[in-house]
């Protein structure tokens, strides 16, 4: 469903795990500073709503989307303890076809660097045609996809736990 059909920032709080013992990493691109901070905002906000201890979430600011996966694993190395490091930015697609490059270059890293560390790195970036609709997904008509990414994280943390430890939970049907 697009982000058009549904408000990124509505979920069921139920479905997500309490994160008081994951470790979290954030990267922040500064490229569209007003969006991808308010993504971070969304983000950071998401993970204490959810227990998530400030002490165990690290930050680090890059300078735009493209650098994301390259500090994602500088992070990730840097504490191979992190159980999900989440990557926020926005390229919006402007007169040349450069968000493309970009998109597809940071999304396939970062599923790279996810399956080589059995870790979660979250593709939390806004791809919108105008800054018109960057702002709608970054705290806008259409919500926060910062939150979105969040919840994705703990999800995502939580499932490697389990599997870890063995437990088993069934599916919802």
């Amino acid at each position: 469903m697009s982000s058009a059909d549904k408000n990124l920032s509505l979920y069921d709080e139920n479905a997500i795990p309490d994160a008081s013992e994951l470790r979290f990493g954030i990267v922040v691109a500064d490229w569209n500073a007003e969006i991808t901070h308010a993504l971070y905002q969304g983000c950071y906000d998401t993970l204490i709503k959810h227990q998530a201890v400030p002490e165990r979430i690290k930050t680090v600011q890059v300078a735009g989307t493209f650098e994301l996966p390259a500090a994602a694993s500088m992070l990730y190395k840097s504490d191979t303890n992190i159980d999900a490091v989440i990557c926020l930015g926005c390229v919006v697609k402007g007169e040349t076809s450069h968000n493309e490059y970009i998109n597809q270059s940071v999304a396939q890293a970062l599923q790279n660097l996810a399956i080589s560390t059995q870790r979660a790195f979250v593709f939390g970036v806004l791809t919108p045609n105008n800054q018109a609709q960057a702002i709608a997904r970054a705290g806008g008509e259409h919500g926060n996809k910062g939150v979105e990414a969040a919840q994705t994280a703990i999800r995502m943390a939580a499932l490697r736990q389990d599997l870890l430890n063995g437990n088993k939970k069934k599916i919802g049907f």
